[in-house]
């Protein structure tokens, strides 16, 4: 080793940081106040694969939303607008 030198740790590429992004309600920045149980298409962004509605933490819906997101769905799928279970749905 040279006399000037550390050592040093250097990376081809920078190291990537994962940066969060803040969940927020869609619902209330876009001010919607009623949840159309008829839209299957816009309901269909709240369930996964299976069919299932999904959970809060990870579309960021606040509770109020979340309720009337879950009676919609369950609304739409009694009108066999929604399926109750599916193998590939999106």
């Amino acid at each position: 080793m040279a006399i000037g030198s550390k050592s040093e740790i250097r990376y081809l590429t920078p190291p990537t940081v994962e940066v969060k992004k803040k969940k927020y309600c869609r619902f209330k920045k876009a001010g919607i106040k009623y949840i159309d149980y008829k839209d299957a298409e816009f309901l269909k962004k709240f369930l996964n694969e299976q069919g299932k509605i999904l959970p809060r933490r990870l579309t960021g819906t606040s509770l109020k939303f979340q309720k009337k997101v879950a009676q919609a769905v369950k609304r739409a799928r009694h009108l066999a607008l929604l399926p109750y279970v599916t193998d590939l749905m999106k």
